[in-house]
Order: structure tokens, then sequence, then C-alpha cells
């Protein structure tokens, strides 16, 4: 009788923490290791939001003073056509951050940050998926070539979320494939190169033994089709826990995507969400509450997920994501 009430008790409090606790962790201090937060920059996705792409990176440099960036190259930006490339947009990025001193992650691949997460150029869409990976190593050369002498980039990443078959408009992920790019990737240079996998969605064992350096993915709150809005009801010590599994030191583990913006319903638009509908997913005792859990993981350093948002809720009225972001930085 005691074991079947205290099991009971236990899917109560699973209940109430997906759908109806607030916030957690509930002690936030935002006091983390010198070096620890980075941002993901995307000009597609601050162009999503009706904003000017070069506004937002300068004020993300120069206001928030950011150091560290993850800047993911779209294939679809920079190859409109076939063979003809156009790098003006990764450029700019990389000169104006050279002369501020900030180190990039430079994410390279067909599968990359941001909705549908695999970036096809148009002239490939009637392709077969094995000849859009070859024409991927081609495209991850030319960029290679193009940037392997800049010293502000540190490591390249290959992909993102690789092995992931459950999001996204993707092919199912080819581990055979992904060896076959990091080895590619290997001899063009010698930087270390990071593999990533979702914090909630794998576990871990395959990607944490490709890269020289493993990244996670961090979710708090999702929206799914079946329950709407859901929290995942995971400690900080979980993610130390899958470490260990995975044969991880989490002192050389990152959060390659922490969520610091909302998540989006099917078929959504950000910009089309109210600012309460928002709140569901991302207030902002919520945004604090991820910064302090991804202090609490003990991980080496993270980047976040949302500085174009940030910006955009700053210039329609709402400093305080921005604000609070920069008390960061």
């Amino acid at each position: 009788m005691f074991k079947k009430i205290l099991f009971l008790l236990f899917i109560v409090y699973i209940v109430w923490f997906i759908f109806f606790s607030n916030h957690y962790p509930y002690n936030i201090s935002l006091k983390a290791p010198d070096n620890f937060w980075g941002v993901t920059f995307s000009p597609k996705f601050a162009e999503e939001l009706d904003l000017d792409w070069k506004e937002v990176y300068l004020a993300t440099l120069d206001d928030l003073e950011v150091k560290n960036i993850r800047l993911p190259i779209y294939w679809d930006d920079i190859e409109k056509n076939e063979g003809e490339y156009d790098f003006s947009t990764y450029d700019y990025i990389l000169d104006e951050g050279s002369k501020r001193n900030v180190k990039y992650i430079v994410n390279i691949g067909w599968r990359l940050p941001r909705w549908p997460e695999c970036h096809t150029p148009i002239w490939l869409e009637d392709e077969d998926i094995s000849s859009i990976k070859n024409k991927s190593l081609i495209m991850i050369k030319t960029v290679m070539e193009r940037y392997k002498d800049r010293e502000e980039i540190i490591v390249w990443q290959v992909e993102n979320e690789p092995l992931l078959n459950s999001f996204g408009i993707c092919p199912d992920g080819d581990l055979e494939f992904l060896k076959k790019e990091i080895n590619f990737v290997k001899s063009i240079d010698d930087r270390p190169i990071i593999i990533s996998a979702s914090g909630e969605l794998s576990s871990w064992k395959k990607e944490a033994e490709l890269g020289d350096v493993f990244a996670t993915t961090m979710y708090r709150t999702v929206w799914t089709k079946y329950f709407g809005y859901f929290k995942y009801p995971l400690p900080a010590w979980f993610y130390r826990l899958k470490a260990k599994i995975a044969n991880k030191d989490v002192n050389d583990i990152i959060i390659s995507e922490l969520q610091a913006e909302p998540w989006v319903p099917q078929n959504g638009n950000m910009i089309d969400l109210s600012v309460l509908e928002q709140d569901k997913s991302l207030s902002l005792d919520q945004f604090k509450a991820n910064l302090q859990f991804a202090i609490n993981t003990g991980f080496k350093q993270t980047y976040l997920w949302g500085v174009e948002w940030w910006y955009w809720r700053k210039v329609n009225g709402d400093i305080s994501f921005w604000s609070t972001a920069k008390n960061l930085f």
C-alpha cells in the first residue's frame, strides 16, 4: 500500500511539474565561470523577424559585448546557384568580429540550426539524397578553403544534431556519412571538430564518440501537438549522469544551444505570437531559470539561442531580455 501511495505521489509530482509549475530552478544567482556564455547568431533568422541582420549583429557585438559566437553558414545562403558562391554576409560577420576579438564556432554542413534544419538550395530540391550529400562535401570544402586561415575560428561544428530523426525536414541521420564528413573536414584543417546531440531526445552515445568536442542542445519548455506546452521534468544532474554514461567529462562538454527564446507551435511564426503566448514557454523568469539551469549542469560553456529575438523584443518596447543578457556578458 505504501509503495502504491509513493508511486501515485510521484505521478502527481511529474504532472504538476510538466504542466503547472512555473520555473525551475528557483534559486537564481547567475554566477557563472569566466568565458561561460556565448550566442548562436543567425542572419537568416534575424531577417525572418523583419530585422536588419547587420543592426542586430553589431548590437550583439557592441552593446551586449558578446565574445563567443556559434555561426551557422547556410548552404542556401552562399550557393543560390550551383557553383556560384557569395560569402559577403559571412565575410562581414567574421571581419567585424575579428576587430573585436570574438571567437567563433563555425557550423558547416547541410543540417544546421534553425528551421527547417536542412537548408537545401532550391537548385537541389529535385536531387536524390545521395547526390545532395556528395555535393554538400564540395560546399564544405569551399567554405573551409575560404575561412581556414581565420584565427578567430577556433573550432568547426560538423552538422547540427546530425543523428536526430524526430525534428526538422531532413532525411534520417546517416552515421557512416557523418564519419565520412568528419574525416573529410580533418583532411582540410586540423582544428577541433564539434559533434552535437539533443539533450532530451538522444542518449549521446554515438555522437560523443565521434568528435573532438561533444556539444548538447538543451530545451526546457517545448510544444507538442499531443500535450501543447510541455516542460521537461529533468534536473541538471540528469545531464551530468548522461555525460558519465557516455564517458564524457562534464568539464569538456559545451551547451551549443540553450533555449533562450520561446518555442513556436507547429507551423507558427515567432512574430505572429502574442507576448502572452511567447511567455508560455519563455517568460523573463523562465529565461533566468534556464540560464541558471545551464550553470548548474557544470558544463564548460553555454551558447544561448535567441539573441535575434531578444533584439526583436527590444525594438518592440520590451528591453528586459536584452538587459538581462547584457548583464551576463
